[in-house]
C-alpha cells in the first residue's frame, strides 16, 4: 500500500493522535487549558530518572494551576496531564515518534517533528530534553477518575514515572 516506509509513519502516527484526541475529547474530565493571567498558583516539578518530584499534587475544582516542569534527568521526559485512559493511546503515539526517529533517548528531533507535522504541542503536555524547562497552564474541572500526570516516552510509564492528582472535593 505505501511505497514510502515514511509515508507509512505518518499514517501510523496521525492515526495514533487521532484515538489520543478521541480518548482525551470524550470526557476525561481532567479540565481544560487554562488563562496563563489567570493562575491561582504554581507548581515546580521535577522529572528525573522515572520519577517527579513532587509525585503528588493537590488541587481543588476550577483551580488554575501554572506547571513549571524542569527535566533534571539525563533522558527525554514528557509531562503529560491525563487519566490512564488518555496514556494508552499517547503513548503509541510516543512509540511512533521514536520509531520514526522523531525523538532518541536524550534528544528531540524538532525538525523531523515538523516535517511529519507532529510538534508534540498539546496544551496538557510538554516534551523536554535534559535540561530543559516548560510550562502548562491548567484549569482543574474535578470530574476525572484517576487523574494524573505521566511520562509517555516508551518504557518510561512502565517503570513507574507517573504522578496523582488529588481534587480537593
Amino acid at each position: 500500500m505505501f511505497k514510502h516506509p515514511f509515508a507509512r509513519i505518518v499514517v501510523m502516527i496521525g492515526a495514533a493522535a487521532l484515538a489520543a484526541g478521541m480518548a482525551h475529547a470524550h470526557g476525561s474530565g481532567i479540565g481544560a487549558a487554562g488563562d496563563a493571567t489567570k493562575v491561582d498558583r504554581v507548581i515546580e516539578i521535577a522529572m528525573d530518572e522515572m520519577s517527579y518530584d513532587p509525585e503528588r499534587v493537590t488541587v481543588a475544582p476550577g483551580e488554575t494551576i501554572r506547571f513549571v516542569v524542569t527535566n533534571v534527568g539525563s533522558v527525554v521526559h514528557e509531562f503529560n496531564l491525563g487519566t490512564p485512559q488518555t496514556w494508552q493511546g499517547h503513548q503509541d503515539e510516543m512509540a511512533a515518534m521514536m520509531r520514526a526517529g522523531m525523538m532518541s533517548a536524550d534528544r528531540i528531533h524538532h525538525d523531523k517533528m515538523r516535517e511529519a507535522g507532529m510538534m508534540h504541542d498539546d496544551p496538557n503536555s510538554v516534551l523536554l530534553e535534559p535540561g530543559e524547562s516548560g510550562e502548562i497552564v491548567w484549569t482543574f474541572d474535578g470530574d476525572a477518575d484517576n487523574p494524573g500526570f505521566a511520562c509517555n516516552v516508551p518504557g518510561h510509564l512502565q517503570a513507574g514515572m507517573e504522578g496523582r492528582v488529588v481534587i480537593r472535593r
